[in-house]
């Protein structure tokens, strides 16, 4: 099958994708990547099909990313100020990747790409969608801890806080989709269900990319939804080492506490590696810094042998090889540290971050620190309870084991086959049938 894999995002939404775009290039189908051209870089070496879809990410707009990662308005800055002013460049952009240079089979969106569903109308194309994170289906069963509330997250256990909480959040966001239902009523289609929380779910069949051990499934998730597991992918362009200097510095000692911000909360880190490096210095540990490749995150002050900086590198190579990890709560960080069985102290920003921070305190291997708090005094007293408590490390070690045996690539990319499979039946079926 000829599939168009789609989303827009940070690479936490994009490497899911490129492991499953690795696998099914494996089985013999032919993958095409239609994501922002910032990716194309890392996705063409890999030997994929690569199409551009705006609106583009720009690494350096310093003072977007901030305003995204804003605790009170940053999912509503990042639809209504980035993603919805592109809406028809991006219905543009996807439709080319899923017609040209021949008709694509299968697509498969992300939650971010909301002008794929009506591209997929437009074109009768059958199309599955995944999530990264149970936040995404904001459930009154399961409720989310919201950004501007992360102080909530003790109260889920309250008799009807979940209906409420859902009715606040559609309330609250009545007016965002406006731009989606223009587009439907440019190219001559129906409202359809509300984009932000219904229609971005496919009617054949929605991944959820996460583990069990995060969410298992409510009664009021979409109906065809797959939890698979994690689907992990972390290399540069195919290059899954760790940078030589840094090597050297895991090999040379004891396992070291890693500080990082992921891919996307790196470009809004403030003084979050400053803190973080007078804190591992005040504990007397080895530490790593990732900070990006921003040199302003790199801390002013000298650093001592035992603390290394670097830009980047593999969580899937590095992790393995630490005590803790430190970090914002992004759902791709936090899978790789439950696959590595590593303890997390997590400060969460924004969007999914304080709803995966409650669900690893919910398994009893991480604490939480709130931005406000992220002070070297404080930092100190959280790691140092956390690195004196064995029971951290063995439970995190438990939840590995599981991750382990869930095989989430195949998982998803099995349930894509048996829907094309599907698709290829009722159309033989349908031929059959005419006179």
């Amino acid at each position: 099958m000829r599939i168009v894999l789609s989303n827009i995002g940070t690479f936490g939404d994009i490497n899911p994708l490129i492991a499953l775009a690795l696998e099914l290039k494996r089985r013999g189908h032919v993958p095409v990547m239609a994501l922002p051209n910032v990716y194309r870089p890392k996705i063409e070496p890999l030997g994929l099909a690569f199409h551009a879809v705006r609106p583009d990410i720009d690494p350096t707009d310093r003072a977007l990313i901030a305003m995204i990662y804003d605790v009170k308005k940053g999912t509503e800055t990042g639809l209504r100020e980035f993603l919805f002013p592109a809406l028809r460049q991006t219905y543009d952009d996807l439709l080319n990747a899923a017609t040209q240079p021949t008709r694509a089979d299968l697509l498969l969106l992300g939650e971010l790409n909301y002008a794929g569903p009506s591209v997929a109308e437009v074109t009768g194309i059958p199309w599955a969608s995944y999530v990264l994170a149970p936040l995404s289906f904001f459930s009154a069963f399961d409720p989310p801890v919201l950004p501007p509330y992360p102080r909530l997250a003790r109260a889920d256990k309250v008799t009807g806080f979940g209906r409420v909480i859902k009715r606040l959040a559609r309330f609250t966001t009545r007016n965002w989709p406006e731009p989606i239902y223009e587009l439907r009523r440019e190219l001559g289609l129906p409202s359809g269900s509300n984009p932000i929380f219904d229609a971005k779910h496919s009617p054949y069949l929605v991944l959820a990319l996460f583990s069990r051990v995060l969410g298992v499934k409510q009664k009021d998730w979409p109906p065809n939804t797959l939890i698979t597991g994690f689907c992990f992918y972390d290399s540069d362009a195919g290059n899954a080492a760790l940078p030589a200097h840094l090597e050297k510095f895991v090999a040379a000692g004891e396992p070291p506490v890693v500080f990082t911000l992921g891919s996307a909360a790196v470009l809004a880190a403030g003084n979050f590696y400053e803190v973080s490096a007078k804190t591992a210095a005040r504990l007397g540990v080895r530490a790593v810094l990732l900070i990006g490749s921003d040199p302003r995150n790199r801390p002013r002050q000298p650093l001592p042998s035992s603390i290394c900086v670097a830009e980047y590198a593999p969580y899937s190579a590095l992790f393995s090889r630490s005590r803790l990890i430190v970090h914002q709560g992004g759902v791709g960080t936090t899978g790789q540290c439950l696959r590595a069985g590593k303890p997390m102290l997590i400060m969460p920003y924004s969007h999914d971050q304080p709803d995966n921070a409650r669900r690893m305190r919910r398994l009893k291997v991480s604490r939480t620190i709130q931005k406000a708090d992220y002070k070297p005094a404080r930092v100190a007293r959280k790691l140092r309870a956390m690195l004196d408590d064995p029971d951290f490390a063995v439970r995190a070690q438990s939840v590995a084991q599981q991750i382990a045996a869930e095989g989430g690539v195949k998982t998803a990319c099995d349930a894509l086959e048996v829907l094309y499979a599907k698709v290829c039946n009722k159309t033989i079926e349908a031929t059959a049938s005419r006179p």
